[in-house]
């Protein structure tokens, strides 16, 4: 039913962990990970790891979390597309709620958000909290949405849908570009609240005021293209 896209740099102490956490929810047909120039020892680890829903592509460069799912969407097979970050900061658990509304409803896309749940959620950085609400408010406002959190990374999507997006960016603009693009195929949208265990940079968290501000550039960019 749904294959999972998890991109993977540098995330030795989750990798696997996070593999096998996946691996357990019974509505993972497959697992695509894009090792995107691990230098930490993750790609060894996961040259040593093996299982038959386990598809592993290494990249030579470092081109960012956009250029992993872009390649890892090209070997999707599944009716839905799942993206897993490889660093637990969502709970594999969680992907049966994001596959509930799909069940009865019609359904393109199913948001998770972290900021309208009752379950989990570690208290991390102010200025990352600011700056997904600004961005949340923009791209509400361009496209006349009310989403929550745009910035959540778990996001269970057609598979049919998201190839046709013909998807662009390398880096974590990726997730503004899959909403603005959505949005102007009229797709249906729906949000379902989920757990959230954030890291600190020092515990391996990646995202930069520079992806923000790249993030603010694309709200407009996809807009008016």
């Amino acid at each position: 039913m749904i294959s999972a896209i998890i991109p993977v740099y540098n995330e030795k102490n989750y990798i696997l962990k996070t593999i096998n956490t996946v691996l357990k929810e019974n509505l993972i047909d497959e697992i695509i990970i894009v090792d995107d120039a691990s230098n930490d020892g993750s790609t060894e680890i996961l040259k040593s790891f093996s299982h038959p829903k386990v598809k592993i592509i290494y990249s030579e460069k470092n081109k960012g979390k956009g250029s992993a799912i872009k390649i890892g969407l090209n070997k999707c097979k599944s009716p839905l597309v799942l993206i897993q970050d490889a660093d637990l900061e969502y709970d594999p658990t969680d992907i049966k709620d994001l596959y509930q509304p799909f069940i009865n409803s019609k359904v393109d896309v199913v948001y998770g958000s972290r900021f309208i749940s009752s379950k989990p959620r570690r208290i991390v950085y102010f200025k990352n909290f600011l700056a997904n609400k600004v961005l949340s408010f923009l791209v509400n406002f361009l496209i006349d949405k009310n989403f929550s959190d745009v910035m959540c990374g778990y996001k269970l999507i057609r598979t049919d849908l998201l190839k046709k997006l013909n998807l662009e960016e390398n880096g974590f603009a990726i997730e503004i570009e899959i909403t603005m693009k959505l949005s102007k195929l009229k797709s249906i949208f729906y949000e379902v609240g989920i757990s959230y265990y954030g890291r600190t940079i020092e515990e391996g968290k990646k995202i930069r005021f520079i992806d923000a501000l790249k993030c603010l550039y694309s709200s407009f960019k996809y807009f008016f293209k």
